[in-house]
């Protein structure tokens, strides 16, 4: 045998075993595509129920800086980081000794503009006699009149100070405006603070109940407003809702949508939704987050898994069985999400046969079945 007829045949050998190799790993791979995908017929449920969750950020009803409302230095301190406390109740003293000072002058200044005020009226009024007596003159009259007004102006100012001056007393208590928990204390006894120090003495929060801040999109506003005709109608008739704790766990109190904003921001194109659940166990803190979680409940519906579906930018196809091919068909989904199922309200019917998972994988045309 020639060398040339050799390397011939070495040539065909070789495509022979690569057809067989092709053709083995062809018959492979359909084996695998039509085990990897698996198909299941649609139905109607008669009711179904989807939780959409939510990031939200939990805060107290009230969150009030406690700032002095005169200078001086801290007195006394009554109270502890987290110690609850009730609307009136005495926070901390600051230093009352000048301010007792002032309310004692301010006190005596307004006695002394009363026996002012007194001589004064006395002098006009035997000024007006006198007058009409012929014995003094209009200019004297008017002299006497105008000491008498300005000695009435003075005891007004007096008092006005001695008003200013129980306040400013007053002011050395400082009081709970509400019921709550104190926060941090990062002022101590002895310490000089003011109406402008930039950090406040305290904040009061009142965590009887806590907001929990959350959004929308507008879609999810509109299918809410759609489902329930309208927005005033959804927070009287929406079901309660629940809240999902940082941990993971579920928080024990069932909560209520209280109010959703009627402007949405331009953007982000979602609108704010404010949540309201009691707190007796002082569970929850402000600044803490969660997950709101909000059921929806739809009856005689479509459910397929969201693996049964493939996103095209803004559009969601299924992969429909006809003919034993995967063909293509757009869907429309309800609003809700709870990132395993999707509700279709349009694009399948009861009966059709879609592929369950790995549409992802799949190709226009696929022999599945």
């Amino acid at each position: 045998m020639t060398t040339k007829n050799f390397q011939n045949r070495i040539r065909l050998v070789a495509l022979v075993s690569s057809m067989g190799i092709f053709a083995a790993c062809h018959s492979e791979q359909q084996k695998q595509s039509q085990q990897e995908y698996s198909i299941t017929t649609i139905s109607t449920n008669a009711e179904k129920e989807i939780t959409t969750s939510y990031s939200a950020s939990i805060e107290g009803m009230q969150d009030i800086d406690i700032y002095p409302q005169i200078s001086g230095y801290i007195e006394k301190l009554n109270v502890a980081e987290g110690d609850i406390v009730r609307k009136g109740q005495v926070l901390f003293v600051i230093d009352q000794v000048p301010y007792k000072a002032a309310l004692q002058t301010a006190i005596a200044n307004v006695e002394v503009a009363k026996a002012s005020l007194a001589t004064a009226e006395l002098t006009y009024k035997s000024s007006q006699k006198l007058h009409e007596q012929k014995v003094v003159s209009d200019f004297n009259l008017q002299t006497n009149k105008n000491a008498y007004l300005t000695a009435k102006a003075q005891l007004a100012q007096a008092e006005a100070q001695e008003v200013n001056a129980r306040n400013n007393l007053s002011y050395t208590e400082v009081k709970s405006p509400s019921n709550g928990v104190v926060g941090m204390l990062p002022y101590r006894v002895g310490t000089l603070v003011s109406s402008s120090m930039p950090q406040p003495l305290t904040t009061v929060s009142d965590n009887s109940n806590m907001y929990v801040y959350f959004s929308m999109t507008e879609n999810q506003l509109l299918s809410l407003a759609r489902q329930y005709g309208t927005i005033e109608n959804a927070l009287q008739k929406m079901p309660a809702i629940q809240l999902q704790l940082n941990d993971g766990s579920l928080y024990e109190e069932s909560g209520k949508i209280e109010s959703i904003s009627g402007v949405i921001d331009k953007s982000t194109g979602t609108v704010g939704v404010r949540a309201v659940f009691p707190n007796p166990e002082r569970l929850l803190h402000s600044g803490a987050s969660g997950n709101i979680l909000i059921p929806s409940t739809y009856t005689n519906c479509i459910v397929i898994p969201q693996g049964a579906t493939v996103q095209l930018q803004d559009q969601l196809l299924v992969y429909k069985i006809v003919d034993g091919k995967a063909v293509s068909t757009l869907i429309k989904v309800a609003p809700v999400n709870d990132g395993k199922e999707y509700i279709v309200v349009e694009g399948l019917k009861s009966g059709d046969e879609i592929i369950a998972s790995g549409a992802g994988m799949i190709r226009e045309g696929t022999q599945v079945k």
